[in-house]
């Protein structure tokens, strides 16, 4: 029985739905035509009123002849016209001539922030640095010539990357910076030869 009522149920939000969408689809009516005014010509004369004319003696019968009754006219007021609306026209902004790009020097690199090394402790960086950096080529190598799922690739571009950084930290002398990146290299390729 509950599929009965929830049948109903949707049944009766369905029709609810359907009524409520066609409330906001009225058609518009037609505008009422203009009235019609009927005034009366100066010639014509409304029925029980007397002429203006001086009383004549009852004695004193002329004939009358009967003349029919000119119509009414009738005047239909012009009917309004309605206006269109108008926007105003629309111009197109004012297009200015891109301006000529004045050529500024290139900004120079902003500086690294590295501590001061002693001559001995760059020493010790630069060679852990190799040291790394020739470990992980080495871990590299193993890799040739084998097929790689997604993720042992995806781990060998992410060496290569940090292998470049180290190079380019090196020879700017940033030689804490190159070991760190060289480092990271390393342990990733050591992780990539342990997927093989």
């Amino acid at each position: 029985m509950p599929s009965r009522k929830l049948s109903t149920i949707l049944l009766a939000m369905a029709t609810a739905a359907l009524l409520l969408s066609g409330a906001g689809c009225r058609k518009r009516s037609a505008p009422a035509p203009p009235p019609v005014v009927i005034v009366p010509s100066a010639s014509d004369r409304q029925p029980g009123t007397q002429p203006s004319e001086p009383a004549t003696t009852p004695t004193e019968t002329k004939p009358t002849k009967t003349v029919p009754a000119p119509s009414p006219e009738l005047v239909v007021p012009p009917a309004k016209k309605s206006s269109p609306r108008t926007t105003p026209p629309r111009t197109a902004p004012a297009v200015e001539p891109p301006p000529t790009p004045v050529e500024t020097p290139p900004k120079p690199a902003p500086p690294r922030m590295s501590p001061r090394l002693t001559p001995a402790e760059q020493a010790e960086y630069e060679q852990k640095t190799n040291a790394a950096i020739a470990a992980a080529e080495k871990n590299m190598q193993a890799t040739f010539g084998k097929q790689l799922n997604a993720a042992q690739s995806d781990l060998l571009e992410k060496i290569r990357g940090f292998l470049g950084q180290a190079r380019e930290a090196a020879r700017a002398g940033d030689w804490q910076r190159a070991h760190n990146l060289a480092q990271k290299a390393q342990v990733l390729s050591v992780e990539l030869v342990n997927s093989l």
